[in-house]
């Protein structure tokens, strides 16, 4: 018994210091961008991403990488990808509000929306997808040759408060024009881009600003003319046209997954650039399988170049884009964007794959 009292002596401290040792072992807790403490190992546990795009070439990343296999490959095996596919920026905001989808691609007007109208609290921007695309076509019969040819004319935007009718609107008020809604004398109709085409071949509309590939549409299908490409306004040319949203629940809940989905954006926005005529053909393809309808491969290839495909975020085009929906009444008080970016996630993908970061 004694023998038995002294070995136990000796081999306690032993015990403490293994399970000490256990503990230390334990990888540190990390800190999302949306404030939650999560472990920085990834949760094995089984989860679905219920993730939003739309059939465009601005949403390029989705429908060339959940078709690929980067996407399937980054997220990894516990993570089933159901696809929801919307046709316009709200309706992934309402889903979002009602708990229907954890990510999507959208683009930058709608994102403001959102996060505004939820105080800050519903979603996060934690990637970009595409800078640029954006061009206002004028019929060449129309006589619109600078600025101020525009009064009485009927031009035409996607959707009232959509991204390209702010900047549209905005447009006009640097340049000492406005809408007649707003006592200028520029007749501004928001109308649905396919309706657009159809208008402006009719020779009902005498100007478009509209996203691609309607821009090359109305140019080749409708003879329209470029009047000013949108790139011309911006530094360097760039302004966010898409980007990627996380709902801030998930991204609390499961950052793992949200890394996972950021990696794969990242990898996809790498494969595409060094892939150009491959990733143009998938996502025809895919366009195709959505809508029912393939584009032209003319109109493919010329709306390709004035994209560009880019997981930068460009945040400061979207503070002006808010700026600018303020100003035009579309928010009732001046946005405050302090912490729409959760940024660090993709700052570490970045170092990872050894890219250079974003500049801020």
């Amino acid at each position: 018994m004694k023998k038995l009292i002294s070995l136990l002596l000796l081999t306690l401290p032993l015990v403490v210091l293994i399970a000490c040792g256990s503990d230390n072992e334990n990888p540190p807790a990390a800190t999302t961008a949306a404030g939650a403490t999560t472990d920085a190992t990834p949760n094995s546990e089984p989860v679905t991403l219920r993730l939003g795009y739309f059939a465009n070439i601005t949403h390029s990343q989705p429908l060339v990488g959940l078709n690929n296999g980067i996407f399937a490959e980054q997220l990894g095996e516990n993570v089933t990808i159901e696809e929801k596919t919307f046709n316009a920026g709200p309706s992934v905001i309402e889903a979002l509000f009602a708990g229907e989808v954890d990510a999507s691609f959208i683009g930058p007007n709608p994102a403001i929306n959102g996060y505004i109208q939820s105080g800050g609290e519903a979603l996060r921007i934690v990637a970009g997808a595409t800078s640029g695309g954006a061009l206002f076509v004028v019929d060449p019969e129309s006589g619109i040759a600078q600025p101020e040819d525009l009064n009485g004319k009927k031009i035409a935007s996607p959707q009232l408060g959509n991204t390209q009718d702010v900047a549209l609107r905005a447009w006009l008020t640097e340049n000492g024009l406005g809408a007649k809604e707003s006592g200028g004398e520029v007749d501004v109709q928001p109308i649905a881009n396919s309706d657009t085409l159809a208008l402006f071949q009719q020779g009902e509309l005498d100007g478009a600003w509209v996203p691609e590939p309607w821009g090359t549409r109305l140019i080749q299908e409708a003879g329209g003319e470029v009047f000013l490409n949108e790139s011309e306004l911006w530094p360097d040319g760039k302004y966010v046209t898409t980007h990627l949203i996380v709902s801030t629940d998930f991204l609390e809940k499961r950052p793992d997954v949200v890394e996972g989905l950021v990696r794969a954006t990242v990898k996809t926005t790498e494969w595409i650039n060094e892939n150009p005529e491959e990733a143009k053909t998938l996502v025809n393809a895919q366009i195709e399988e959505i809508s029912g309808a393939a584009l032209p491969q003319a109109v493919i290839d010329a709306a390709w170049e004035n994209i560009e495909i880019t997981y930068d975020p460009i945040a400061s085009s979207l503070v002006k884009s808010a700026e600018n929906a303020f100003e035009l009444g579309y928010l009732e008080e001046e946005p405050d964007l302090d912490g729409i970016y959760a940024l660090d996630i993709l700052d570490a993908v970045l170092q990872d794959e050894g890219l250079p970061p974003i500049e801020r």
